[in-house]
């Protein structure tokens, strides 16, 4: 049967006992409607709270609580129960809620999560070499700097790593011992040839959207996206932060928080970039009327966010987009090239060399022989 976890946004007269007393109501119907309360979590500062239930569909998940207490989510996604222990840490109640009366449970849904992409991990020269002892080396820090700040890790891929916080100030020093790890490893190995990029975000399990943290997963990839050697966060992370560090906030140490407007001018980027970056014909004035921008002001507002011109920029993201196809073996280099927005494959490669220190060609036929 499916999992599904609904939210509940309540007043501010709601607490802890409130909640697990309407919890202890729905378990006591909830076999009349084919359902299984497995947990809950309360958020007594935000005033939230996520159900995890499990039942036959999301229309048998509000009809319990219609019937149980009145108090119908707001929202209700399908999850994954792997995926919600992965953010969450728990798909049961914590153990030192069970030996109450009611089962109290206070616990708050709300994460940071940290989204850091790696670029290519290769030995930089005329053929391409893949550096094993160092990408060894770098997934080996990585791990041992998420088990120091309590991270816990949701996905890892060739490109990135996506992880989950309870605590900022955890996610945030995490980030920096990653960061200067990063740095170690390309001092010690001048041809090491790889970019860590890192985003924080943070937010709460179910918004309007149809996945678990869908908003803040976008919106930490996103910010990792514009990254260079700093790590970017959001203003909301650097406020919790700032609230939790009062006198030793990690700002010009390698940490860039951005202002709720550079968010929202990223957001609109991104939102355009996603859906046009494959045109070959995109043009810089095609980024200004959605962005509600002039060209000369557009043109500066990106520079200062991401040290790119809108050309370098779209450049930057295409190529990337065509290292992933390349990884996969997504086609030849002629397909890859137009397929990501490049007018030929010699302009491409030409590009691709420039960014990566080798021919994408040099880059396939090297998958070949592994």
């Amino acid at each position: 049967m499916p999992i599904f976890m609904d939210r509940h946004d309540v007043s501010e007269s709601v607490t802890a006992e409130i909640v697990a007393g309407l919890h202890q109501q729905d378990l006591k119907i909830q076999d009349r409607f084919g359902c299984r309360g497995l947990t809950y979590w309360f958020d007594d500062k935000r005033k939230n709270a996520f159900c995890l239930i499990e039942g036959p569909d999301s229309n048998a998940i509000l009809e319990m609580h219609r019937e149980s207490h009145g108090d119908v989510p707001h929202t209700v996604i399908e999850v994954e129960a792997s995926i919600v222990e992965s953010f969450l840490g728990r798909i049961g109640d914590p153990e030192k809620a069970r030996n109450t009366a009611l089962n109290i449970i206070d616990d708050p849904a709300f994460r940071t999560i940290l989204f850091f992409s790696i670029d290519p991990l290769t030995i930089r020269g005329s053929d391409f070499l893949p550096d094993k002892l160092l990408q060894r080396h770098l997934q080996h820090g990585i791990r041992k700097a998420l088990k120091t700040f309590a991270g816990s890790l949701v996905e890892q891929t060739e490109f990135h790593y996506l992880v989950s916080f309870r605590s900022v100030t955890n996610a945030v020093q995490a980030a920096l011992e990653i960061r200067s790890l990063s740095k170690q490893i390309r001092k010690n190995r001048k041809k090491a040839g790889f970019d860590l990029r890192t985003g924080l975000s943070a937010g709460v399990p179910v918004t309007n959207k149809q996945l678990i943290f869908e908003d803040t997963i976008k919106s930490a990839e996103r910010l990792s996206v514009i990254a260079g050697d700093e790590i970017v966060v959001s203003s909301e992370v650097w406020d919790l932060y700032k609230s939790e560090n009062p006198k030793n906030a990690a700002k010009g140490k390698g940490i860039r928080p951005l202002s709720e407007t550079e968010e929202n001018f990223i957001t609109l980027l991104m939102d355009f970039t996603d859906k046009h970056w494959s045109n070959s014909n995109l043009k810089v004035a095609d980024f200004c009327k959605p962005m509600g921008s002039s060209k000369a002001r557009f043109y500066r507002k990106l520079i200062a966010l991401t040290g790119k011109s809108p050309n370098a920029f779209i450049k930057d993201y295409r190529l990337r987009e065509a290292m992933k196809l390349l990884k996969k073996k997504g086609g030849n280099i002629s397909e890859i090239a137009f397929g990501t927005g490049f007018s030929s494959p010699s302009y491409f490669s030409k590009c691709f060399r420039k960014k990566y220190g080798f021919y994408p060609s040099g880059f396939l036929r090297a998958g070949a022989e592994q």
